[in-house]
């Protein structure tokens, strides 16, 4: 039994790592593509239009949500899984080999946007299913635990992406980074296409998806039939990833530029530093996601949307005091933070909808949120601090993100089916069974 559970929880979660890894190392080595696409006598413009292009693929998120919650409603958990891991590869795998402006001028970004939006359209469905299914294939009340892994999975990727980035950039020189070194790290779209494709190819279906096709409740049209049924749930878990979303990507994808380009002087070992504060975060998950189960991740995620409106203002001000220490304990305070978000999210997302809507009105909330406020973050932060001459504006930004959020985690109620589950599971547990 303890194996089949750790399968589950590392074929919810490894595909998740190997496609975010591929996804979030273009923020990693942005400064770099920004040269070499965008080429302009200011770096700070070249580097606005290189994290549009970055945003670019967060738009496709919502189509991909869309696409993905079809076919992860219809056909199945693990078909989608699988379906959104192999869309992930060939994009990842071209922009390898994909020609600069020198090469094919203004051609040359199209292409870079085009190779975007569809790995956007991916990860669209990816991280859904993974929270889809690790929460339905769950123990009873295991839930929260089980979720974690998905955030576990999109933060290991990250993680990954920051290890690639700092290794690169300790062996080879800023000359071959620019020339064709950041070009490296997006081979990994061939790991992404065979190992995640045979982690996945012989998983299976969650009991509750099985119970919905022998009870011939499969929702034909479920992106629309959420949207009719179950709006106030939808807009909720807007709510509740506006922080992880704008979080995620401001503080540990976007803040290595921050540190190195922004700050006076430069932040030294920022990629390490960015490293090792990303293993405090996914380290938590797990936790958080036990605390949910706990707890009730309602409490998680408001505590934790508190704690990031107070503290978010001090800490980055240490961190525009551009010292090492400084900046590694307050990135070490927002890993402790952001982790318990990430982990208790999962299952709090998952269980305000009953099955036969959960994949599509999950991606829904989730995708447009991203789409909107999570990939523009690096573009939003970078303009408020060209046009205020404020390092710590990003801050202000952080602290209206995490009072909607705090105020969307108070008013979360799982949906009726759930609560009738998280009963059932209790009194399994009280009587022994």
């Amino acid at each position: 039994m303890e194996s089949l559970k750790f399968r589950t929880s590392f074929a919810g979660s490894i595909g998740n790592l190997l496609e975010w890894y591929d996804f979030a190392v273009f923020g990693y080595f942005a400064p770099f593509i920004g040269a070499q696409f965008f080429p302009t006598d200011d770096p700070m413009s070249a580097l606005i239009n290189t994290f549009g292009v970055f945003a670019a693929g967060y738009l496709a998120r919502p189509i991909g949500g869309v696409l993905f919650g079809q076919i992860g409603d219809r056909l199945g958990r693990t078909r989608a899984l699988q379906l959104s891991i192999f869309l992930m590869a060939v994009p990842t795998t071209l922009i390898t080999f994909v020609p600069t402006h020198a090469t094919v001028g203004v051609l040359a970004p199209v292409l870079l946007v085009i190779l975007r939006l569809a790995q956007g359209i991916s990860v669209g469905g990816e991280f859904i299913g993974s929270c889809c299914y690790l929460v339905e294939a769950a123990p009873s009340g295991r839930r929260g635990f089980f979720g974690s892994w998905s955030t576990f999975g999109t933060i290991g990727g990250m993680l990954l992406g920051s290890a690639v980035a700092t290794l690169l950039q300790d062996v080879l020189s800023t000359e071959q980074l620019h020339a064709w070194g950041w070009r490296l790290p997006f081979l990994g779209g061939l790991l992404v296409g065979v190992v995640g494709w045979q982690m996945r190819r012989g998983t299976q279906e969650t009991p509750e998806f099985v119970r919905l096709q022998d009870a011939g409740q499969i929702e034909q049209s479920p992106a629309l039939e959420a949207l009719r049924e179950m709006p106030l749930p939808v807009l909720q878990v807007a709510g509740i990833v506006l922080l992880f979303g704008v979080g995620i990507y401001t503080l540990f994808v976007w803040m290595p530029t921050y540190l190195t380009h922004f700050v006076k002087p430069p932040v030294p070992h920022a990629l390490l530093i960015n490293t090792l504060c990303m293993v405090l975060l996914i380290a938590t998950m797990p936790i958080a996601g036990l605390l949910a189960d706990r707890f009730g991740y309602k409490s998680i995620l408001a505590i934790g949307a508190l704690a990031t409106g107070i503290l978010v203002y001090p800490l980055f001000r240490w961190i525009d005091s551009g010292t090492t220490v400084g900046t590694a304990v307050s990135l070490a305070i927002f890993a402790l933070i952001n982790g318990h978000i990430q982990g208790a999210m999962p299952v709090a997302m998952a269980e305000l909808f009953p099955a036969r809507l959960r994949y599509s009105a999950m991606a829904i909330g989730y995708n447009i949120t991203l789409a909107l406020f999570g990939g523009t973050a690096p573009l939003v932060v970078t303009w408020m601090i060209k046009t205020s001459g404020n390092l710590a504006a990003p801050a202000w930004y952080l602290l209206v993100v995490a009072a909607v959020t705090f105020v969307a985690s108070l008013t979360i109620r799982p949906h009726q089916e759930n609560q009738v589950s998280a009963a059932i599971g209790v009194e399994m547990r009280s009587t022994g069974h």
